[in-house]
C-alpha cells in the first residue's frame, strides 16, 4: 500500500485548495512520535495549506522544531494513571481556539480521543480501539494491514526474513540546521573532530546491550572521541563509560533532549540499543545502528539508508520476547554479541558512509 492509498483509507480526499488546520495527536514514546512524522509528510504533500500542529510532551517537544511540515507543538503533559478532566477541558480549548477541521488520533485510547472530541474538531480519525464510541467519529479498521510509519516503501512488500535493499543517502526527516550544530559544537567545548555517539540507554533492561564502555575504549584507541548521550538514567554507565575510554571520551547525558538532538547530528556514527535515541538518530540522517536482542530489527529497525542493524547470528528459541526484562536465557540474546563485531561493523558503516556522502 503506497502513501496516497493510505491516506484514502483514511478518508481524507485530496484537496489543494483545503486550508483548514490538522491536529495529530501521536503516541508519544519518542521513538513513535519520531516515526510518526511519516503522517505529517504525507499531509503536507497533499494538502501543503493545511497547517499541522501535533501534540507534544515536554519531553519531546524539542523534536518538533526539526520536523519539516509542523507548523508548532502543543505542549501538554496529561498524567497518567488518571483521567485529568480538568486538564482535558483546558487542552480542548486550546483545541476550539486552533479551529481545527481534522484530528488524527493516532493511539488506540479513549483517554488520547478526550480532548478532541470536548473541542468538538468536526473529524476525528482513529483506529477501532477501546472504548471510543462517540469520541472517535471517523472509524478506520484493519490498522495491521496498514504500512509502518516508515519511509523506505520499497520494504513494505518484503517478507520478514528478506535482506534490506541498498539505497542512496537518505532524505532526514528531522532537519537540524548545521549552524545550530556548529554552534552547539562550540559551546560545550568539543571542536571539529571526528566522534561515536553511544546511546546505551533503553525502556526496558532488556534491551541494554553491556558492551558499550569497551567500544568506547577501542574506539578511542583508533583515534576516535566517543560522546555518551541519553537521560539523567544513563549517568551510572556514562560513568564507567567515560572511565574506560578515557579523556576522549565526554558525558552528555541529561535531562534536556535538545543536548542529545544535537550531539548525534554532529555525530560520524551513532550507536544504540533499540530505543527513542535510536529513531531519531536515523531521522536526522546521521549513519546509526541500532543492536537488537528481545526485540525484532524488522519492525523496529533504524529506518536510514545508511543503517545498520546488529544481533547474535542466530535467534534464540524466545526472540523475540518483547519482555522488559530477561526470563529465560539469563540474557544471552544480547550478552552473545561481542564488542569486536559492532565495532568493526560501525567500521563498515562509515566506510559506507563516506563513499555515499552528498559531495
Amino acid at each position: 500500500m503506497n502513501k496516497d492509498s493510505f491516506l484514502g483509507e483514511m478518508g481524507l480526499p485530496p484537496d489543494p485548495a483545503e486550508t483548514s488546520p490538522v491536529l495529530i495527536i501521536p503516541y508519544m514514546w519518542i521513538g513513535d512520535f519520531v516515526r510518526g512524522h511519516t503522517v505529517v509528510r504525507v499531509l503536507k504533500e497533499r494538502w501543503p495549506n493545511r497547517p499541522v500542529d501535533l501534540l507534544t510532551t515536554s519531553l519531546c517537544a524539542p523534536l518538533v522544531d526539526y520536523m519539516p511540515g509542523v507548523r508548532r507543538g502543543i505542549v501538554w503533559d496529561l498524567p497518567r494513571g488518571r483521567l485529568a478532566l480538568a486538564k482535558q477541558w483546558a487542552l480542548a480549548k486550546q483545541f476550539r481556539e486552533a479551529g481545527y477541521g481534522t484530528a488524527l488520533v493516532m493511539p488506540r485510547t479513549w483517554k488520547s480521543a478526550i480532548a478532541p472530541a470536548l473541542a468538538a474538531i468536526p473529524q476525528r480519525t482513529g483506529f477501532v480501539g477501546e472504548v471510543r464510541f462517540g469520541l472517535i467519529n471517523d472509524w478506520r479498521w484493519g490498522e495491521r494491514a496498514m504500512p509502518r510509519f516508515i519511509d523506505k516503501n520499497a520494504t513494505l512488500a518484503l517478507p520478514a526474513n528478506a535482506p534490506l535493499p541498498k539505497t542512496e543517502w537518505p532524505v532526514p526527516q528531522l532537519m537540524v540546521p548545521a549552524d545550530q550544530v556548529a554552534a552547539w559544537r562550540a559551546a560545550n567545548g568539543l571542536g571539529t573532530s571526528a566522534a561515536i555517539a553511544l546511546a546505551p540507554g533503553s525502556v526496558g533492561a532488556s534491551k541494554r546491550w553491556t558492551y558499550y564502555a569497551e567500544i568506547a575504549r577501542m574506539f578511542t584507541e583508533r583515534g576516535l572521541n566517543v560522546w555518551v548521550v541519553g537521560g539523567p538514567g544513563e549517568k551510572t554507565i556514562a560513568a564507567d563509560i567515560v572511565r574506560a575510554g578515557g579523556p576522549c571520551v565526554r558525558d552528555l547525558t541529561g535531562t534536556d533532549l535538545r543536548n542529545g538532538i544535537m550531539a548525534m547530528a554532529a555525530a560520524k556514527l551513532v550507536i544504540s540499543n533499540d530505543s527513542g535515541l535510536m529513531h531519531i538518530a536515523a531521522a536526522i540522517g546521521t549513519p546509526t545502528m541500532g543492536i537488537f536482542g528481545p526485540t525484532s530489527p524488522y519492525h523496529w529497525m533504524p529506518l536510514n539508508g545508511l543503517a545498520a542493524t546488529v544481533k547474535r547470528p542466530t535467534d534464540l528459541p524466545c526472540q523475540p520476547c518483547h519482555r522488559p526484562i530477561c526470563t529465560a536465557n539469563d540474557h544471552h540474546c544480547m550478552r552473545d554479541i561481542p564488542a569486536s563485531d559492532v565495532v568493526n561493523i560501525a567500521q563498515d558503516v562509515m566506510t559506507r558512509a563516506a563513499a555515499n556522502a552528498p559531495a
